[in-house]
């Protein structure tokens, strides 16, 4: 008896935790607040900028300030839009572009904090390219998918527990954990919900781009270029937390006939 009756409570608890993804509506486990997870995370954003060299070419720098800010607003028009601007509270966006050649990659964090790599750089090409990189990117803090992670973590790891309990009992689990939400780490475990997340991001970050006033299409043709520069040699897919090069160009083709609703000319 006590048995079911913690079972019940058990299923009650994990539908009162779940929130609804923007756009998607999928539904999602949310342990975590942006009122608890943004300040852990401006703190990383900082400590990488503080100790990394930023680019020093004005150009593609103000390119992504640029389309940041573009994305940015039309970010916050569809939230308004949707009566939703209240989770955008505790945003304070920023966008950085860090010199090193070598890392093809970008990210943005819960809370609006941006930063691309210059050497995803040539791969975005121009404006378009950027858009494509940054509207996928917001596209994650939007749809929550850091606290997502986090939330499915604490699960994992330390049971149902609310972030401040966790950051109690146990803080250097919880920080790691916080750290593998964001991006920086990662566990074969929870590689399918990765999957899934880029997957979503992608075609959020469709509409978003959409609706800053790019093309779409440009998604396509982005990842067509990052599948030549690649050379075959991405890992396997069920190795990946992002789907193989061929399965998101096919996806994106798929997204394109409702992104192309909200773009204009």
């Amino acid at each position: 008896m006590l048995k079911n009756v913690l079972i019940l409570i058990l299923i009650g608890y994990l539908l009162y935790a779940c929130a609804n993804v923007p756009i998607t509506g999928r539904q999602q486990l949310n342990l975590v607040s942006n009122a608890e997870i943004i300040p852990m995370v401006n703190q990383q954003y900082d400590s990488i900028v503080r100790n990394s060299r930023l680019s020093t070419n004005q150009q593609q720098t103000a390119m992504v300030k640029e389309v940041g800010l573009r994305i940015q607003k039309a970010v916050e028009r569809y939230m308004a839009q949707n009566n939703l601007s209240s989770q955008l509270e505790g945003f304070d966006w920023e966008f950085n572009l860090i010199e090193d050649p070598k890392t093809v990659n970008a990210w943005c964090m819960p809370g609006g904090k941006v930063a691309f790599y210059t050497g995803i750089m040539p791969i975005c090409k121009d404006e378009a390219g950027v858009a494509v990189v940054m509207g996928h990117e917001v596209a994650h803090a939007i749809a929550n998918h850091g606290r997502e992670r986090m939330s499915q973590g604490l699960v994992a790891n330390m049971g149902l527990s609310t972030l401040s309990a966790a950051l109690g009992q146990n803080p250097g689990m919880t920080k790691q954990i916080m750290l593998q939400a964001v991006g920086v780490g990662t566990q074969i475990g929870m590689l399918k919900f990765s999957r899934q997340h880029e997957s979503e991001a992608d075609k959020i970050g469709l509409i978003f781009m959409a609706m800053a006033g790019y093309d779409p299409n440009s998604a396509v043709s982005f990842w067509q270029r990052m599948d030549q520069m690649s050379g075959g040699g991405a890992p396997p897919e069920w190795l990946s937390t992002h789907p193989s090069h061929n399965t998101r160009i096919s996806d994106l083709k798929a997204a394109m006939p409702d992104a192309m609703k909200y773009y204009k000319k």
